[in-house]
């Protein structure tokens, strides 16, 4: 099967045992300082990517956040503190491109009664360290956030810290992967129906 034809809003072509491997292995001990960039400018390229996604949830252009996106992409809030493999363990969510779709379609149907009506959101990014990868073309980006929420007349916070992992495609960085890591996340946190 010529897997490059296929798309990957179509079908998960892509989720596999290998890649569910180099996720795992990506993400498991990235953030040590011999790995550490420190480059001002490449570090200002990265938050500003950051910082543009923010923008992009905030105000809702859910179909401008996904071509942030590289086409085969992962998405995983896991519900441990030290997030181990998705294939082992529970997560408040862990998409591919196809559902990340799928999320966004839905939100747009007005059947979504979660977000009936839409959450207010602004979103805080900060502390967002650089990490080089074993593979070249790729980055590792480090950054805490803070969610404030406002719906249905209740205000709620979301913290923690997330993990991008950047791949350069046709010159530009797009977003293979998200791991999300709230600081409550073994907590009941609610209907986590915002993109986090």
């Amino acid at each position: 099967m010529n897997v490059q034809n296929h798309d990957p809003s179509r079908f998960s072509y892509y989720v596999t045992d290998a890649w569910y491997g180099e996720l795992v292995a990506d993400y498991t001990d990235w953030q040590t300082e011999e790995r550490a960039i420190h480059d001002v400018s490449e570090r200002d390229l990265f938050r500003r990517l950051l910082e543009q996604e923010a923008r992009l949830l905030d105000r809702l252009l859910f179909e401008d956040w996904l071509a942030l996106f590289a086409p085969e992409c992962g998405y995983w809030v896991p519900s441990t503190p030290d997030a181990g493999d998705p294939r082992r363990e529970i997560a408040v969510m862990f998409d591919d491109r196809r559902r990340l779709e799928d999320r966004v379609y839905r939100l747009r149907t007005g059947y979504a009664w979660s977000q009936a009506p839409s959450s207010r959101t602004s979103r805080i990014v900060s502390n967002v360290e650089v990490f080089r990868c074993k593979t070249d073309g790729q980055r590792m980006v480090r950054s805490n956030f803070l969610i404030s929420e406002f719906w249905d007349g209740d205000i709620r916070m979301l913290a923690g810290w997330a993990g991008h992992r950047f791949r350069k495609l046709d010159g530009a960085w797009k977003i293979s992967a998200k791991q999300v890591n709230l600081i409550n996340c073994d907590q009941c946190i609610r209907n986590p129906s915002i993109i986090l």
